[in-house]
């Protein structure tokens, strides 16, 4: 008897690259959302610093990073809700298809030329992002059956989509921002996320069927108490935010993000311990689930640094970067555009050099393999004290940030598609789920220290500059020696913990 189970009514569908034609829904749909995203993004700290008379809304650095961080940590962790309501409620088509509707208004609401409605696009963005962006990536995988090996290359043409997508946005929005205003660029953002969802609405049917219904759909019962929690939520929040708009009562940014990286910590430890000592798990499970802890360690670190992009290292850009090219000065968030260029022009030899290596029988662990990521990128803030150091004379050359952002996609590459692969394979299996959750909430607390840190950038003084990126360095580098070192001893864990995986697998099929 021919086993026929696990193939998938696309594996034979080569439409797009060789891949499921469904994957360029997802690839186009996912550029379009990633342009709009990251082309406001880039704009957020330049906008809320600039002055009054430049357009902007005069906050003060500390202020405005901290904001930036509490904005990009909320993205992520609202991707966990995102993805129960996927699954359990509506289905992954409709959560990305409503996400894109509610990131479109965001972005219109946040192109009205008002400071009052600022905070209000940005939590639209932030809802609407939350649906999107989970969903949108676990469709990719349920094109595939099982054993389609070509799941891992249909994943990298994906990831492609989402650079060209940054790159796009930076390059538009970045040059509106600089010649019409900061209005224009955030109805570019809008325009965006506008043809994504037409492109989608018109070619889902290629998704013949995946992420249509819910994977584990509720009861009728559970699905009343589903929607009441949830419009309960949406009510407590636009009161919330009706209130601060009529000035009601006001909050400090940064003691929100001191309090909100607390309680990310807190979720993360508790959760952590309830698996660990409530999950009835074998030795060889445990010593995964420290591994895991190493891996989610060096991840909240490695973001905490290499998301200064868009904001202490976004200002230096601004203020302190010649940007002259000629009689052109260059946008000052084209300069970010150099990660996803290197990104796309860096993954081939990445992938080529982890498979000479595996040829060779040398693979590093995971935990080598993150605390190489950290140090690679920290190396990167250690250009970036030079760079102060030289910017106390005067406006430096872009070469400083383009070799630091070159380290910083190196680090990338080298750390953040191994961590996802880590967790798959390092987290119990009946907990595999819950354990993704876990680990995406490294990517909030990442986002809540970075804005903090960048809290101490200060362009009034620059004497004070190299102490940051010293810090971040220093920070950085020591905690990548730490889990490299660390990693040499939890090896062997992670091949246990493997080989328990591969033997639970093969006794179940």
């Amino acid at each position: 008897m021919s086993d026929t189970s696990t193939a998938g009514p696309l594996d034979g569908d080569k439409s797009f690259l060789g891949h499921p034609k469904g994957l360029q829904t997802l690839f186009l749909t996912e550029m379009w959302e990633r342009m709009s995203y990251y082309g406001m993004r880039g704009l957020l700290v330049l906008f809320m610093t600039a002055t009054m008379a430049e357009g902007g809304l005069a906050i003060s650095v500390a202020t405005a990073t901290a904001i930036y961080g509490l904005y990009t940590a909320s993205v992520y962790f609202m991707g966990l809700p995102g993805g129960w309501i996927a699954d359990r409620m509506i289905g992954s088509q409709k959560a990305i298809w409503y996400g894109g509707i509610i990131i479109m208004f965001g972005h219109i609401v946040l192109a009205i030329p008002s400071d009052k409605t600022f905070f209000v696009g940005l939590i639209l963005v932030v809802l609407g992002t939350g649906l999107l962006k989970p969903n949108i990536s676990a469709v990719v995988g349920q094109l595939y059956s099982a054993k389609d090996a070509r799941r891992d290359s249909g994943y990298a043409l994906y990831y492609m989509g989402i650079n060209i997508g940054s790159f796009i946005g930076y390059t538009v929005c970045g040059w509106l921002y600089e010649n019409q205003g900061v209005h224009w660029a955030f109805g570019a953002s809008a325009i965006g996320m506008a043809l994504g969802l037409i492109y989608f609405w018109f070619t889902n049917k290629d998704l013949n069927g995946a992420g249509e219904a819910p994977n584990s759909p509720l009861s009728s019962s559970a699905q009343r108490k589903g929607w009441g929690v949830i419009w309960a939520f949406l009510a407590v929040l636009a009161a919330v935010t009706i209130a601060m708009l009529m000035g009601l009562f006001t909050f400090d940014p940064i003691a929100l993000s001191k309090v909100t990286a607390v309680i990310f910590v807190g979720i993360f430890v508790l959760y952590f311990c309830w698996v660990y000592f409530g999950g009835n798990l074998s030795g060889v499970e445990k010593k995964g689930m420290w591994a895991f802890l190493l891996v989610c360690i060096a991840s909240t670190c490695f973001w905490s640094g290499f998301e200064q992009a868009g904001s202490s290292l976004n200002l230096f850009g601004q203020d302190f970067t010649n940007r002259m090219i000629g009689d052109f000065e260059v946008p000052t968030t084209w300069l970010q555009n150099v990660n996803p260029f290197f990104i796309i022009t860096l993954t081939p030899f990445f992938a080529a050099f982890w498979i000479w290596l595996g040829k060779r029988m040398m693979t590093p662990g995971y935990g080598l393999k993150m605390g190489a990521g950290l140090i690679i990128m920290g190396l990167g803030f250690v250009v970036m004290i030079f760079a102060a150091q030289a910017a106390s004379q005067g406006k430096v050359a872009i070469f400083w940030l383009v070799m630091t952002y070159f380290l910083h996609t190196v680090g990338e590459l080298t750390l953040s598609p191994i961590s996802l692969s880590a967790v798959s394979k390092l987290s119990p299996p009946r907990f595999l789920g819950q354990m993704m959750g876990l680990f995406v909430l490294t990517y909030s607390m990442g986002n809540i220290i970075a804005g903090l840190l960048a809290g101490g950038f200060d362009p009034e003084n620059v004497a004070e500059m190299p102490d940051l990126f010293q810090l971040i360095a220093t920070f950085a580098i020591g905690v990548g020696a730490v889990v490299f070192l660390v990693g040499m001893f939890t090896k062997g864990w992670e091949k246990e913990m493997e080989d328990s995986n591969a033997a639970q697998e093969a006794s179940t099929n």
